[in-house]
């Protein structure tokens, strides 16, 4: 047989893909897709870490928790990156049940029944903390985390109890105390439907929706102080508020229920308690924030970082951000991912975090 010239074939194996090379491929992705990457090598590990010290602060993430009506009650979260622009489905075991799941600030989720008290404050709501419920039974009080402290206070029944009655669970001492109640102006009101709230690490900010009306309190003195008029602007009908950035935020909807005709956005100061406008959103996005509907009488508001989402509490098919950067505002809508009849059958409970890739990773390892 004569001898071939053919040379045999040899598989060739393409050159590792390392160092800057690497960093700018990766730069691209999600940080949900970030997970799995940083697992491959420790030289992906490394490129992944270079990549979040390079990059600009991540923009808090809106987290959809979800909770089935009826036995087994069982939940669901599903989180929304807006520098992606990505639904992302968050799988994690079910939330045990204690009562309807509750949200009254960016990041608390709780859940209180006159035995037990649940409530979780990590971005994905990972962990929870179990206490004895508080000592005054109530159905619908303000919930609010200041510093180390959870503040409860109104909501009881008022042929029972109190109804103005504070109660501070101490998350470092595991210990319940009650304080001095809340001022006379609350009473007739004093309960989570009606206000709005916010705190930062020392004080809570407690806002009446209808006509923003504030009071704060101090869980360390117990002392309250107001009440203090947020509202500039005559036309608003409905008001929440939040922190953005040590920045507190009033939004206000201007016009009346059936004629919504704006949305404004103002900073307040924590000393004066004066309010500059900062920002008003556009006229589209208002008629994509009503959906349709010939009546909206109340909106929501989740901020952290430097963004705001805004939304209806019942039945959004859109959800309003806007971004603060630069000296003015950025808006966009994005189409809510729960929809549909979920609203009938669920409740649907809006968080916002700042969601690292540590929480991703805590994720990742419950799912195996």
């Amino acid at each position: 047989m004569q001898p071939s010239d053919e040379q045999p074939l040899v598989a060739t194996v393409p050159p590792p893909i390392h160092g800057d090379v690497l960093e700018a491929i990766l730069s691209h992705l999600p940080l949900i897709h970030l997970v799995p990457k940083s697992l491959v090598s420790k030289a992906w590990n490394k490129a992944v870490t270079s990549i979040l010290i390079k990059s600009p602060k991540p923009q808090p993430w809106l987290i959809i928790n979800t909770q089935t009506t009826r036995s087994p009650y069982l939940t669901t979260t599903l989180a929304y990156d807006p520098t992606s622009r990505l639904w992302i489905n968050i799988n994690q075991p079910s939330i045990n049940y204690v009562s309807a799941l509750r949200s009254s600030q960016p990041s608390l989720l709780y859940m209180i029944a006159p035995s037990k008290f649940s409530f979780s404050f990590d971005p994905l709501h990972l962990t929870w903390h179990h206490t004895m419920g508080p000592r005054i039974w109530r159905i619908d009080p303000i919930v609010a985390k200041v510093g180390t402290y959870v503040v409860v206070a109104g909501g009881t029944c008022d042929y029972e109890h109190d109804p103005l009655a504070v109660e501070i669970f101490n998350i470092d001492s595991l210990t319940w105390s009650k304080p001095e109640p809340m001022p006379e102006h609350f009473k007739g009101s004093a309960s989570s439907t009606w206000h709005s709230v916010a705190s930062d690490d020392r004080r809570l900010f407690v806002a009446t929706k209808n006509d923003a009306v504030l009071h704060t309190f101090d869980p360390v003195t117990n002392t309250w102080d107001g009440p203090y008029n947020l509202v500039t602007d005559r036309t608003v009908f409905h008001s929440v508020i939040g922190f953005c950035n040590d920045r507190l935020i009033l939004i206000g909807m201007l016009g009346d229920p059936n004629d919504v005709v704006g949305v404004k956005l103002w900073e307040v100061s924590c000393e004066s308690f004066e309010c500059y406008e900062i920002g008003e959103m556009p006229v589209d996005l208002v008629e994509k924030l009503k959906g349709g509907e010939l009546e909206v009488s109340s909106i929501e508001g989740r901020m952290a970082g430097n963004v705001v989402y805004i939304y209806k509490p019942v039945g959004a098919e859109e959800v309003i951000v806007c971004e603060f950067g630069g000296g003015e505002c950025v808006w966009w809508s994005v189409e809510n991912a729960v929809g549909g009849d979920r609203w009938i059958s669920e409740r649907v409970v809006f968080t916002c975090s700042n969601v690292g890739i540590d929480a991703l990773r805590r994720v990742t390892r419950l799912m195996v």
